[in-house]
């Protein structure tokens, strides 16, 4: 299908409407994946900035080459692993974790273009891919707690409950009730409403910043990834959970949208345009485009070409313009959106057999230790070693893959370089 067509089903001012329906339910991502890649090692303003560029390249090649109306944005979950684990817990400086984005895409991409993909997907079996997604929701829900003061480290307990007596904390939960309310009452761009009110309710309560000059982003445009770690095992021990994440998420996330929009047969197309998307993250300075869960709200605008996606593209682009106002955006109207972002994501439990125990306990250990270890690659780490454990305990073996006992090794090879102090 082209860009556009003379379908008399497709109009312009469909399209025009779906892409910016699309725009404004998920720009909040600008400030969200700004706040996330902080942690990592740069500014917020740079990490908007390389939020802003890969969405509008990443969406851009979904529209005029994928031809399919879907928004690319860095993923939620993703950038966390990024941040939190790649980065901050294997101890690699920001270019060296972009490295680890330029290693994880170029797998990625391979399994784009071949059919390495497909074997892949058949071999993980489904319990360990929604348990990650369920724990990578947790573990965004944690965030969201800890970014909104609600909860806090506690002097007898690991955490604990925020001093109510705070503004912050009284801001915080008047925002997440806001949210919630926009969000069960499907109001369109409701993430985006929740960010504004929770930016005004800072500004009364005395609890806001100053915005950031634009000319400070001119430095921060291009990045060169660093492989000075790449000689190191814990360097590919953080390139295989993303590279993993990246492939399964994509192919559930393509999957599900493509249904809706009646176009499957479009899933190879789309699936190539998002792992070329991904490559080019590493160098714009962000964690990896997938495609976007708010493309639902596009497919139910009644976008059906690329043209919904090339104006939600022109429109991320433009967002730069309006930089030194959205870094007003406190804490206190993020944290609501990775609140409710965790629990879509921790939906997915109801996907693993639970009442199956062999799939239900290495699932269960992996949605359990990705928050309390505060790492998503260790978490997935539990899961994966568990199950072949479980299920030659339950003589069951005929039902593990080469690549689940491969993948458990590698994942006990690096618990032994920890033990070692490697």
């Amino acid at each position: 299908m082209p860009l556009f067509s003379k379908d008399t089903k497709i109009t312009y001012r469909n399209e025009i409407i779906a892409g910016i329906i699309g725009y404004l339910t998920t720009v909040y991502i600008v400030v969200v994946n700004g706040s996330i890649l902080s942690e990592a090692g740069i500014t917020v303003e740079a990490g908007m900035m390389a939020t802003i560029l890969a969405s509008f390249v990443g969406t851009l090649i979904m529209g005029l080459f994928g031809k399919l109306p879907l928004i690319l944005i860095p993923g939620m979950g993703i950038n966390a692993l990024f941040a939190y684990s790649i980065v901050q817990g294997n101890g690699l400086s920001f270019q060296e974790g972009l490295a680890v984005v330029l290693v994880a895409s170029i797998l990625f991409l391979i399994t784009a273009f071949t059919k390495l993909g497909l074997l892949l997907k058949e071999a993980i079996p489904d319990s360990l891919k929604h348990a990650i997604s369920v724990g990578l929701g947790f573990f965004l829900i944690l965030i969201g707690l800890e970014k909104s003061g609600l909860i806090t480290s506690g002097e007898n307990t690991i955490i604990a409950i925020g001093d109510f007596n705070s503004p912050v904390i009284l801001v915080s939960l008047i925002t997440l009730f806001i949210a919630i309310f926009l969000f069960v009452k499907n109001v369109p761009a409701n993430f985006l409403i929740t960010m504004l009110i929770g930016t005004v309710l800072a500004y009364l309560f005395g609890i806001i910043e100053n915005g950031t000059n634009v000319s400070s982003f001119s430095n921060d445009l291009v990045f060169i990834p660093a492989f000075t770690a790449i000689d190191e095992l814990s360097f590919w021990l953080a390139v295989f959970p993303l590279a993993m994440i990246l492939i399964f998420e994509n192919m559930g996330l393509l999957n599900g949208q493509l249904t809706m929009l009646g176009r499957e047969k479009s899933y190879d197309n789309g699936y190539k345009t998002t792992a070329i998307s991904s490559l080019t993250c590493a160098f714009l300075g962000t964690s990896p485009t997938v495609s976007a869960a708010e493309n639902a709200a596009v497919i139910a605008s009644k976008g059906k070409t690329g043209l919904a996606a090339t104006i939600a593209s022109l429109l991320f682009l433009g967002t730069i313009f309006v930089i030194p106002w959205i870094t007003m955006i406190p804490n206190v109207a993020i944290s609501p959106i990775l609140i409710i972002v965790g629990f879509l994501m921790a939906q997915n439990i109801r996907h693993i057999p639970l009442d199956n125990i062999s799939e239900a306990i290495p699932a269960f250990l992996i949605i359990v230790m990705i928050p309390f270890t505060y790492s998503i690659a260790d978490g997935m780490a539990f899961g994966f070693i568990a199950y072949p454990i479980v299920k030659l305990a339950l003589g069951k073996q005929k039902e593990l893959s080469a690549a689940i006992v491969i993948i458990s090794l590698l994942f006990i090879c690096d618990f032994a370089l920890k033990i070692a102090g490697i």
